[in-house]
């Protein structure tokens, strides 16, 4: 609840009138993510790791320890089960294999049940990387994907499709509310500069006077949908009953050096582009398909590539300027209600 996507899928369910019970062990979350909504009466924070217990009743604090003791159980109804916690970027699962592979096994069998006795509605957010380097293009659901499992990525792509295959298996063995969304490539505010991501890496190394490090020759396609759109998709599938899996993704694909050039241009500095070797396994093409999206949820991304990466930049530069993050102009609330068809 404390990361990238979690913080803005808890300020999203809120302004909705929800309450929220947000869950982070700040492995990769940050506090600061979500500091203004500590305030509301209707957001509460269990700072947990979801591999061990869960105890709604024990401390609070962002800073105190993390308990690992205490009954598997929040207390009061629950209505919808949003599994989000996992190191994402490759530099933090690279780092974190082992934690990486445990949030997929235990900390969704965990959920799963927490889901099933509060008779809840259980989302497992997977990843367009159970696609793996696809030999099939754009990626449909359909499509069982093209994975190295013991390659430099296999933790967090094996993590998710084993946890696809448990939230499949407790619905068919327990009857759980399940679905499953499959995220592409999301971009926005309060990604992390050093996470390793290529839009929070080329806005940092262009507003730091560069140079934008691109990967190999830039020719691998990436497809990128905008924090507000994704989040609007999580929030369709939460009300939904599809079992999944459904991609979630802006359809619109484009060459990764394409991509450095929009964020210099859109930082306006005047910064080279210099060239590094291409990681191992990196995919050579992303694109979803989302026709599924479409038809069970009635979603579809919104926000211009353009558009989404000058808010992100203008986040960023004012972030590098020390301005607090609640000061960063947001989406009105007529154009939000336009993401995602809603």
């Amino acid at each position: 609840g404390a990361g990238f996507l979690g913080s803005h899928l808890c300020e999203r369910l809120l302004a909705g009138g929800a309450e929220v019970i947000c869950v982070d062990n700040f492995l990769t979350g940050r506090p600061e993510n979500i500091d203004p909504l500590r305030t509301l009466a209707a957001f509460r924070l269990l700072r947990r790791d979801v591999t061990g217990p869960l105890d709604a009743t024990g401390p609070l604090d962002v800073d105190g320890p993390l308990d690992a003791d205490g009954p598997l159980d929040v207390a009061g109804p629950i209505d919808a089960v949003v599994h989000l916690a996992s190191p994402a970027s490759p530099v933090d699962y690279r780092a974190l294999p082992l934690e990486t592979l445990a949030v997929g096994a235990w900390g969704t069998r965990r959920l799963l049940e927490l889901a099933r006795r509060k008779q809840a509605r259980f989302v497992l957010a997977s990843t367009s990387e159970v696609y793996g380097d696809p030999q099939v293009h754009p990626q449909p659901e359909g499509y069982w994907g093209h994975v190295n499992p013991v390659g430099p990525r296999s933790m967090y792509d094996e993590a998710k499709r084993f946890a696809e295959a448990l939230t499949t298996a407790h619905r068919a063995t327990h009857g759980t509310r399940t679905g499953i969304v499959r995220i592409f490539n999301t971009y926005g505010p309060r990604m992390r500069a050093d996470d390793g991501r290529a839009v929070p890496t080329f806005i940092t190394q262009a507003l730091r006077g560069g140079p934008v490090t691109v990967a190999g020759d830039g020719s691998q396609t990436r497809s990128l949908c905008y924090v507000d759109d994704l989040v609007a998709g999580l929030v369709r599938m939460v009300e939904a009953e599809h079992p999944g899996p459904v991609n979630l993704g802006n359809p619109r694909e484009l060459p990764v050096l394409e991509l450095a050039r929009l964020v210099v241009r859109l930082c306006d500095e005047q910064v080279p582009i210099v060239f590094v070797p291409r990681p191992p396994d990196d995919p050579s093409v992303r694109r979803p398909d989302v026709t599924l999206a479409g038809e069970v949820l009635d979603w579809r991304p919104r926000v211009d590539l353009a558009d989404g990466l000058g808010r992100t930049v203008d986040w960023f530069r004012n972030r590098a300027a020390g301005l607090p993050s609640a000061l960063v102009p947001r989406q009105s609330r007529a154009s939000r209600s336009r993401a995602g068809g809603d």
